[in-house]
């Protein structure tokens, strides 16, 4: 019997190291640099090069990768035959608790300073963009000239990101509407999806060095500040996603059920939460998830319905890892977001980002990431800081990522069934 019980614990740790093999090794190897940047100091730029090498890899792959990830995905959109009660009520509960997640995010990170550098200014020159905006420019110009290009060249830059996501929105809704006589295109489209998703798995094995070495260099030129400053971010996101999933979801449950809705929804829910952070993986989640919110209660066409749309569209984790980056950054340059247009476009930002993650463990972050900089004008050269917090924070963001479609079917039946759509399952 004890013979067993080793072996199931043996294969159980075997499982977790298989899911999180690329996050051990890329947290080793961070650790690993802050410690070279940490005794060499500015010596330490020396290997500077080799992190930009990692850097240059991701500017190469990030344009092709938005173009096909978002014209194949609106591509294969087909409209299934839902009740529009349905439909609408989803797109209601995820804009409410989305809103939630992006406001619980701000207020954490405003109450709490994540990063606190001694010189702003010089992180701000050694990262500026060569790129930037005219200041003088009024808010529709700056509007045009972010989603717009001159020529179909400048399209293909990693400095166009937001333009470049309209036309592929526009080429994916084109294909969809031609059908059968775009089909060729689509097909091609689709191969050519899968294998830059190939080079970008390529790319990342090299990810430990390059992020390793890049992440010595910064710690090595602006000094443990930063390292401190990942440590708190970890520390306060997984407090805010601790307290998130006990609270925030559980009042999702009581507003859906009350007291009987609140039992159900505890006595059902574990086996998606450990499925989720056992591996890092929304898809992956998908059919316990949906089992979980059958067998609390949650008719079949919702649950079906609900939880594939919300591992593609609803990301409560993701919402609040976004506000988190956004607001490293902004501490880190030293930028002022205390105002109300600021926080507009905090959680504009963090919204429109999430949405352009799909719910697999490569690329659909960077392409987020991305967004992050191109909307809130950061230097794309913090793009590498972004990825280290994004790994980070992987598995309490899934975590919520998972649940939160769980109990965002609750309230999608509350409002379809009404109150007694518990009591008529049951």
């Amino acid at each position: 019997m004890k013979n067993i019980i080793l072996l199931r614990r043996r294969c159980f740790m075997k499982k977790i190291f298989k899911n999180y093999k690329q996050t051990i090794i890329l947290l080793i190897s961070l650790l690993i640099g802050a410690c070279i940047g940490l005794i060499f100091k500015e010596k330490a730029s020396i290997l500077s090069p080799l992190g930009d090498l990692f850097l240059n890899m991701m500017f190469v792959l990030i344009v092709p990768l938005i173009f096909l990830t978002i014209t194949t995905s609106i591509a294969k959109i087909t409209h299934p035959k839902r009740l529009g009660k349905v439909l609408t009520s989803i797109l209601t509960v995820f804009i409410i608790t989305s809103l939630v997640a992006v406001l619980v995010g701000i207020v954490s990170t405003y109450s709490f300073k994540l990063v606190n550098p001694k010189d702003t200014a010089s992180i701000k020159t050694s990262m500026s963009n060569d790129n930037a905006q005219d200041v003088k420019l009024s808010l529709l110009e700056r509007t045009v000239s972010a989603i717009s290009v001159e020529d179909f060249s400048l399209i293909l830059s990693k400095n166009n990101i937001l333009a470049l996501v309209i036309f592929s929105i526009f080429v994916g809704i084109a294909i969809s509407k031609l059908g059968n006589e775009a089909k060729p295109f689509k097909d091609l489209l689709e191969s050519a999806n899968k294998v830059i998703n190939k080079v970008l798995e390529f790319a990342f094995m090299y990810a430990p060095i390059g992020l390793g070495c890049y992440f010595a260099s910064l710690i090595g030129t602006f000094g443990n500040e930063i390292a401190i400053g990942y440590l708190k971010t970890f520390i306060i996101y997984l407090v805010v996603s601790i307290l998130f999933y006990l609270i925030i979801y559980s009042i999702y449950a009581y507003i859906a059920g009350g007291k009987k809705g609140l039992k159900s929804y505890w006595k059902n829910i574990i086996p998606a939460t450990a499925t989720s952070i056992a591996t890092c993986s929304s898809a992956a989640s998908i059919p316990v998830n949906m089992d979980c919110s059958k067998k609390i209660g949650v008719s079949n066409d919702i649950a079906e319905t609900t939880i594939p749309l919300g591992t593609s569209f609803h990301k409560d984790g993701s919402l609040i890892g976004s506000v988190f980056k956004i607001m490293f950054l902004a501490y880190l340059f030293g930028i002022d977001v205390t105002s109300t247009a600021s926080v507009i476009k905090i959680i504009t930002t963090s919204v429109i980002a999430n949405l352009l993650i799909v719910a697999v463990p490569v690329g659909g972050g960077t392409i987020s990431e991305m967004m992050i900089i191109t909307l809130m004008g950061f230097p794309i050269a913090s793009l590498p800081i972004l990825t280290v917090i994004a790994t980070i924070i992987d598995a309490p963001a899934t975590m919520l990522n998972v649940v939160g479609d769980t109990a965002s079917s609750m309230l999608v039946s509350r409002m379809v069934d009404g109150k007694k759509w518990l009591k008529q399952k049951i």
